[in-house]
């Protein structure tokens, strides 16, 4: 354990680049073999859009990580968070409980946010917009969204009393998860019911989705499955019935070019309940 806290309190850069790398490599090469879906698309250009976004992501965390190491200094220097307040625990259990917690407030609590506030949700929705989901759609994030992502992290930080160690840490499976749920492949039926009761897996995330309510808005978990389970937003469903995107914007001329992807949050606000009632509207003419 003490070799562990000591990796990844001093974990390089290249490290940390080797494993997003990585990570996106080995499941792009697994999805290619056993996949879910065949998509009729171009799998270079389509990586190439998320890519992009995958790069903004990483210069908005680089631009205020400071914050984050002064954040993670302060709370271990005046023994602030969870983690110093259960600091009688066996050092296995305090960091589990700060993964969870990291979790929580840094990925499942904001996610939920971005689907409820209807500002967040205008930046949100371009990581919905993807109608091809596969391991490169996971860092498909607006930077505005990256910005209230990393915002929600230090605000995790700070209630956990993480130290680096613990940031690196929770960053890193952060990662290989989010690469791992979003690939367009299943588990077995049986090993997913065993490991969906713990961790979030493709089978659960590919859910989240599908492009219409209420399945939009079930499994918002990153890592551990635990929160959706507590809150009740879980949702079981076979994934080879779903369809993928967002139902207002399921067209390739606004969910493909980048321009307009950033330009969504800035555009009109679409009700999807209205749109449909204008259709039935016109229909009735």
């Amino acid at each position: 354990m003490e070799r562990l806290i000591e990796y990844f309190s001093t974990m390089p850069s290249s490290h940390r680049t080797v494993l997003l790398v990585g990570g996106i490599t080995f499941f792009w090469m697994l999805e290619g073999l056993f996949p879910l879906f065949r998509f009729s698309y171009i799998k270079w250009k389509h990586a190439a859009t998320n890519i992009f976004f995958t790069i903004t992501t990483a210069i908005v965390n680089l631009s205020l990580a400071f914050v984050m190491v002064w954040t993670s200094d302060w709370v271990t220097n005046h023994q602030f968070g969870i983690m110093s307040w259960l600091d009688f625990l066996p050092t296995p259990i305090v960091i589990l409980i700060g993964l969870l917690f990291m979790d929580l407030i840094g990925a499942y609590g904001i996610h939920y946010l971005n689907h409820k506030v209807k500002w967040f949700w205008l930046f949100h929705l371009i990581h919905h917009t993807d109608t091809n989901v596969d391991t490169t759609t996971a860092n498909r994030h607006h930077p505005g969204e990256s910005f209230l992502r990393l915002f929600a992290t230090i605000l995790a930080v700070f209630v956990v009393g993480a130290p680096i160690y613990m940031i690196f840490l929770y960053q890193s499976l952060s990662v290989i998860f989010s690469q791992f749920n979003h690939a367009n492949i299943i588990l077995p039926a049986k090993l997913n019911a065993i490991v969906a009761c713990f961790f979030v897996t493709p089978n659960m995330h590919h859910v989240h989705h599908h492009f219409q309510q209420p399945l939009t808005d079930t499994n918002y978990g990153n890592i551990f499955s635990v929160w959706d389970h507590v809150f009740g937003t879980y949702a079981n469903v076979d994934n080879k019935m779903l369809t993928y995107g967002i139902d207002t914007h399921m067209s390739p001329q606004e969910n493909e070019p980048i321009k307009n992807l950033l330009q969504i949050p800035f555009q009109e606000y679409r009700d999807i309940k209205k749109i449909e009632e204008e259709k039935v509207d016109n229909r009735s003419y």
